[in-house]
């Protein structure tokens, strides 16, 4: 055997993948498959496997092309890619490097508008519970959009025929192209933040989905979201949706369409003014003709045609009153003095002296001490009776019990 013919495992990867390399068809193909193993690495890079009926071929998109693209691959999904086909020496596993990838079937900004459109709605951007109201007559309204681009100039005239008084401030920016979402943004935050206004509106005429493509940003669909000033989204034709309209506060078909639902028209406020006057002057001339009526009504009364009628009245009705209140005064006494009596009688009835004034009398010792028994007194005891008119001092000569 001859040793000068032995590769090492090492420089058999490296020549084969010289041998790819050098190959131009490897070199630029486009590969038709079934997305599977899809990772979104936190590195920014795409790992994947493509696969068909019969074979799989792994894949890689660094971070420099995934940041390009306008959707994001999903397990299961039919795509083209494009790239090189190239071999890794240390794993000996040739792989499709993707420099770009496009849904087969599918447009990839149309796939991308639809997996923006879900991912908010699954947040509740678009729920009706987060729209602002419109205010009904804004002074100062902030338009967002192309300085150049006819439909501003529709928007000042329309703004002008329809409501004179309110100013239209324009914050210029590109309205397509990759530059455009940064630039609407700065827009959103200018007016909540530097110059605030009543109302926004943001938009464009009319385009394809390409030159539409900026509104549908997921940057600029949070920054509306955001807005504390109510956003009127008014982009493309009538036929046209972008995400900016389902997340705004009102959407409008059209650029001069914002305006007309924004701006009140001066022909109808005067309208509507006048008929506020009619209805205002109506309503006074009846409340005064009802208080006239009760001020008539009130001079009829006799208190005014007749005082001195009036003051019999009430002379009658005093009078009433006090022989009344004389009347219970004096039941209320009765009833006070019998029940005082009753109580008078009842403690004279108890009153020791109401009983020596009927002949008894009571014995009290030396010491004042009442006796009550014959065994508390002995013979030669000082004792004192006491009688109703005074009280007699006596000494005991004798004690017998009963």
């Amino acid at each position: 055997m001859n040793n000068d013919n032995v590769l090492t495992v090492t420089g058999l990867n490296e020549y084969i993948k010289s041998k790819i390399d050098s190959d131009a068809l490897l070199n630029d193909v486009y590969v038709r498959g079934e997305i599977s193993n899809f990772t979104n690495h936190k590195t920014g890079h795409f790992y994947l496997t493509l696969k068909d009926e019969t074979g799989v071929l792994r894949a890689v998109m660094f971070k420099a092309y995934a940041s390009r693209m306008k959707f994001l691959p999903e397990n299961g999904m039919k795509v083209t890619a494009h790239g090189r086909v190239s071999l890794f020496p240390r794993d000996g596993q040739y792989q499709l490097y993707i420099d770009s990838m496009e849904p087969d079937g599918t447009g990839s900004l149309y796939l991308a508008f639809e997996q923006l459109k879900a991912k908010l709605e699954a947040e509740g951007l678009f729920s009706p519970v987060h729209k602002k109201s419109i205010p009904k007559y804004p002074m100062r309204v902030g338009v967002i959009t192309s300085p150049t681009g006819a439909a501003v100039r529709d928007m000042i005239n329309i703004s002008t025929r329809r409501f004179p008084a309110a100013r239209l401030i324009l914050f210029p920016c590109l309205v397509q192209g990759e530059s455009a979402p940064a630039q609407l943004c700065s827009g959103i935050r200018f007016f909540n933040e530097r110059d605030p206004v009543d109302v926004i509106i943001i938009g464009r005429g009319g385009g394809s989905l390409e030159e539409l493509w900026a509104f549908n940003d997921e940057r600029l669909a949070r920054a509306i979201f955001a807005s504390r000033i109510p956003v009127i989204s008014a982009v493309g034709h009538e036929t046209d949706f972008s995400i900016s309209d389902f997340v705004s506060d009102l959407r409008a078909p059209t650029p001069s369409a914002a305006v007309e639902l924004a701006l009140p028209e001066t022909d109808e406020i005067r309208h509507r003014l006048g008929i506020f006057v009619s209805r205002m002057a109506s309503a006074e001339n009846a409340k005064i003709k009802n208080n006239r009526s009760r001020l008539d009504g009130l001079a009829k009364k006799r208190c005014f045609t007749g005082p001195e009628v009036f003051i019999d009245d009430r002379r009658m009705s005093l009078f009433h009153s006090a022989r009344l209140l004389e009347s219970r005064m004096n039941l209320l006494y009765e009833k006070k003095s019998a029940a005082f009596k009753r109580e008078t009688a009842k403690l004279e009835a108890l009153n020791p002296l109401s009983i020596i004034s009927r002949g008894y009398t009571a014995v009290f010792k030396e010491d004042g001490e009442l006796a009550k028994s014959v065994k508390q007194l002995a013979p030669g005891d000082k004792i004192q009776f006491d009688l109703t008119d005074g009280h007699i001092e006596a000494r005991v000569e004798k004690t017998e019990n009963k």
